[in-house]
This record gives structure tokens, sequence and C-alpha cells, in this order.
């Protein structure tokens, strides 16, 4: 009987086949992972050190400040500082992930003057409890464990794509910064607690980037999940609605791709407004529970200007009055128009000028807890844009040196001013 040797082909000579198919052998995954940490790994760094540096810090002054263990567990209290992360609107999404929805206008008893409804869980936007649900059934991790994986994993997720925007229009070094930026600006509290900054973030700055790179399906699929995770995700669909008939004026993109991503951007946000709309039988259900429960309303810019005009001359007895947190709270609502003015002499793509410019104005009309502005103008992170472009110049040394102070600070000004001496 005669046997069959094999022998390895000569060099030079292809790799056989696959017998089960026409596709050659898989290829190892490694150099394809080795080049994504080659260039991911720089933003991913940047980002993360800066980041715990300052929330360390922020342990660290609740910790030694200890005020949060005289407050409810649901309102900045708890056992632990750690826990403080998961109370005020953390509340109400582990509410939702655990039981929810069931929209309803509830009038409290007797009660007469701003508040009158009771709190309901309708308010807060599925997105976030949703995948905060999934996380917790798939890891075995409780509610809270999982809400702070989906942040702190989304939190990096929205480096990456600051970094992407900032890169195309400044360079690599330029994206560093904003990515840097990223973590200390006034609000990235935050980041790493049980809010949807973060993931509203990531998707945010993803879907601007898609539409500067023309990809305009996957823009219209990230802005509707947007749609789903907070209500400013209107300003999203307008920029990128603005963006598409810039593109078909242009005729550079055919037409069905762009006017796709339109029709597909706001179903999310008003899919799950017209839905709580329904349930509580009222087309208007949504803005009566912002406005009887909490105390939000549109008002034409009102609260916003008795704030400014209050502040300068020291008089705090306006409504919600919070002193610390509102002063920096103005410092940001004056630092964004000179901001906005920088990054619009850079002729940047109009989808983030018109998603910063209606972002900041649907905030500053308004009425809400002034000093939360800084948490609420967080996602508007083409601001980062023209800071990032100025200090690409400095030196290595001198650009750690003013990240690694401000990320320090920012366990104060953006953390615990935000959690302990306001409301969040």
């Amino acid at each position: 009987m005669s046997t069959v040797q094999l022998r390895r082909p000569p060099s030079g000579v292809d790799r056989p086949e696959d017998p089960r198919g026409s596709r050659p052998y898989p290829r190892s995954p490694w150099p394809r992972l080795r080049a994504a940490a080659v260039r991911h790994g720089p933003v991913l760094l940047t980002y993360g050190v800066l980041k715990l540096a300052g929330f360390a810090v922020f342990m660290y002054l609740l910790d030694s400040a200890g005020d949060f263990r005289k407050k409810n567990a649901r309102f900045g209290g708890g056992e632990h500082a750690w826990d403080v992360l998961a109370s005020w609107d953390g509340w109400w999404y582990q509410q939702v992930a655990e039981h929810g929805y069931d929209p309803v206008l509830k009038p409290v008893p007797g009660a007469t003057g701003m508040i009158t409804l009771e709190g309901n869980s309708a308010a807060f936007f599925p997105l976030y409890p949703t995948l905060m649900r999934l996380v917790s059934e798939c890891t075995g991790l409780g509610l809270y464990g999982a809400g702070m994986v989906v942040s702190v994993l989304a939190s990096f997720a929205a480096a990456l794509g600051i970094y992407a925007v900032t890169k195309r229009l400044g360079g690599h070094r330029a994206g560093l910064v904003a990515a840097g930026l990223w973590a200390v600006w006034p609000g990235s509290g935050t980041e790493w607690s049980g809010y949807s900054e973060s993931l509203y973030t990531a998707l945010a700055a993803w879907a601007c980037h898609a539409v500067m790179t023309r990809r305009w399906l996957t823009a219209g699929l990230l802005t509707f999940a947007a749609g789903l995770c907070r209500p400013t995700a209107v300003a999203l669909v307008a920029a990128l609605a603005f963006a598409a008939v810039m593109a078909l004026r242009r005729r550079a993109d055919g037409v069905r791709r762009p006017l796709a991503a339109v029709a597909i951007a706001p179903l999310g946000l008003f899919g799950y407004l017209a839905w709580v709309n329904y349930r509580m039988g009222d087309l208007n259900g949504y803005s009566k529970l912002q406005d009887g429960a909490w105390g939000h309303k549109f008002d034409w810019g009102v609260h916003s200007f008795n704030v400014l005009t209050s502040i300068p001359v020291g008089h705090f007895d306006y409504l919600f009055a919070m002193p610390f947190e509102d002063v920096i709270g103005v410092c940001v609502v004056l630092m964004v128009p000179v901001l906005t003015v920088l990054l619009m002499r850079l002729r940047p793509p109009a989808v983030l000028v018109v998603y910063t410019v209606l972002s900041y104005l649907m905030v500053m009309t308004t009425q809400q807890y002034f000093g939360n502005v800084s948490r609420y103008l967080l996602p508007l992170f083409p601001l980062f844009v023209p800071l990032a472009l100025a200090m690409r110049r400095l030196r290595w040394p001198s650009l750690t040196t003013v990240l690694g102070t401000a990320a320090l600070a920012s366990g104060s000004y953006a953390g615990y001013v935000l959690f302990v001496l306001g409301v969040p």
C-alpha cells in the first residue's frame, strides 16, 4: 500500500485554501489588536490618567468632609463615599432599570405653588437604564455596579470620539488635548457616576464624526440612539438635518443616504416622548411632568437672566440659589459664547456649530437649577476644539502641568461642588 506524504509548500508559494470554501485560512487577530492599541492607546491613557486623578481627589474630598453621611441616600448621601455617585438622578435611573416605567401625572395632595406633581421615572430617558439592566443581567453585578460600568466605558468611548473629531480639524496632538479637556471640564464629575452624560456625549461625538466623514446612515442611527438618552438630543437632530440639507445642495453624497439619516435621526427622541404622552393621556404630558415635579420649563431665558444679573452684585435671592455652584455655572455660561466664536473662526463643519449653539440655547432658555448648567453643557465637546488647537503648541512638560493641575482641581469644581454643594 502506497503512502501519501504531506509536505510544506516551498517559500513563496501561497498557503493552501480552506477545504470548506474558497477563503484562505483566517489570519491571527493579534496584529489588528496591536494596531488598535497603538492608535487608540495614547487617547485612552491620556483621558484615563487625568480622569482617575480628578476622581481620586473627588473621593478624598467626599470622605474627608463626610457631609454625605448626614444625608438621605436618595439625595446625595450613603454609607460610603462612592454611594453619592448613584444618588439624585442616579437613584431614578436605577428605579427605571429595576421596575420599568409607569408614566402618570399624579398631583401632590393639597400642593400649591411650583411643585404640584409627584416625581415619576418617565422623566428619565430609557437608553442608559436599559444598558444598566443588560450589563447587570449579563455580569451579575448589581444595578449600581452595572451603571458605573456603562458610564466609565461610555466616557472612554466619548474621549475617542472627541479625539477623532478634533484630529480631523487640528491633528493628533490637538486630539489628545481635547480628550484631556473632556476629563477636566466643569461638570465632568458626572462622567464616572450614575448619570447619562458620558453615554450621550459618546453618541453625539461619534454622530458628528460620522457626518463629517459622510457616513450618513451611521450618523442617523447614532442620533437615533442619542434621542433615547437625553431630551437635548433635539439639538443633535437639528444639526444632522442642517448638515444633510447642505449635502443635498452640494449633491456630493446623493439623495437617499442623507434623507434616510434625517428620517431615522428623530425617531428615538420623538418616539419616546410620544409614548410617554400617550401613556399619560396628555399630548403635553412629558413637559407637564418636568414642570410640575421638577420645576424645569421653557421660560425664554428669564431665570438665566435673573441669575446672571444677581450674582455679579452679590445677590442670591433668585430661584434654586446655590452660591458656590452657581458662580461656577456663571463662569461656564460666559465662557461658551467666547469659545463658540473661536470655534466658528476655524470654519469647522456646520454640524459642530449648529449642535453647539442649539444645545447652549436650550439650556439657557430653560428654568432649572442654574448650578447644573456645567453638567448640562458638558456634552458641548466642539468647544474643546479651539482650546485644543491653541494648547497643542505647548511643550509636553507645560501641557502636562496644565492638564494635570486642572485634573486635580476638577475633583473639587467638577465633582464635589456639583454633588455636595449643589443638586446635580
